[in-house]
């Protein structure tokens, strides 16, 4: 399990709140290890994400589902301050993590992202040999400890130490797409974060990649939480154990609005959704 040694802020935590959602769907009765609360995401005047209340349960693999433009991304993004860099970018509402905050103006955003990791839809290694993409995270955060032993223990990890081992030292770029995407994972664990995020990370791999990168999930949901955003509602069903299901909802303005529209366990969703909507995505009647 990754460490909580580390602070967000100089601020003691505060007690997590009880897990609960406004979207219909059961939630697990166990604290969550994070917890949006009326979270609303704004690019200036526009309301992109309005109005998400989920729990996110520790070492489960939490999937959000919906058609394009339903904001999943948007708040995935917003679990670990992502939208910060864009301009004019904010958001309303609590994002708990083990109680606290992620956006109280004493957190550390940078902290935040060392904590809550991030994998993106393309793979993107860095232009550098395969052993120093994954050790650049451990050398930036002056991670103690034997170099080469961390960067086997995340290849190891991310199933591709077997692959690489005799090729460390050969540029990152030269492997293929399933195999870059899985040192991206590498390269976010290496750092031992509590919390993984992906963003459709299978969306540019063939089937047999994508294959990998799911088993791999299931296994590292062992030690790690992990949030998934996927256009794949097989994949979801597959992979999840608690799935959110989003939608864009149109207001009288004609101004689209991305919404939770029901939260539960995966089988609960897929086969008996508590919200028309849901069922009419998840048989195609929409989306």
């Amino acid at each position: 399990m990754a460490s909580n040694d580390t602070e967000l802020t100089t601020r003691p935590s505060v007690a997590v709140q009880a897990a609960g959602s406004t979207a219909s769907g059961s939630v697990p009765s166990t604290a969550p290890v994070m917890q949006l609360n009326d979270v609303s995401v704004f690019y200036g005047s526009y309301e992109a994400v309005r109005g998400t209340s989920m729990p996110i349960q520790q070492n489960q693999v939490t999937a959000m589902i919906g058609p394009s433009g339903c904001g999943k991304s948007t708040v995935l993004r917003a679990l670990n301050r992502m939208n910060d860099p864009i301009p004019g970018a904010r958001v309303g509402g609590e994002v708990l993590f083990h109680g606290q905050n992620l956006y109280a103006k004493e957190v550390d955003p940078i902290q935040v992202r060392r904590r809550i990791g991030m994998v993106f839809q393309k793979p993107n290694p860095f232009p550098k040999s395969i052993f120093d993409n994954v050790a650049y995270g451990l050398r930036i955060n002056d991670i103690k400890g034997r170099l080469d032993d961390h960067v086997e223990e995340a290849l190891t990890r991310a199933a591709l130490w077997d692959e690489v081992k005799d090729k460390l030292r050969k540029s990152a770029l030269a492997l293929s797409g399933g195999q870059q995407q899985r040192l991206c994972i590498a390269r976010t664990i290496a750092v031992k974060p509590e919390v993984i995020l992906m963003d459709e990370p299978c969306s540019a791999l063939d089937p047999i990649a994508t294959a990998k990168i799911e088993d791999l999930m299931f296994e590292l949901a062992s030690d790690y939480t992990i949030v998934i955003v996927t256009h794949n509602m097989q994949q979801a069903a597959r992979v999840s154990h608690y799935t959110a299901f989003f939608t864009a909802e149109v207001d009288d303005k004609q101004v689209r609005h991305g919404r939770l529209v029901e939260f539960s366990q995966t089988g609960k969703l897929f086969t008996n959704p508590a919200d028309k909507r849901t069922e009419d995505y998840i048989t195609g009647r929409f989306g």
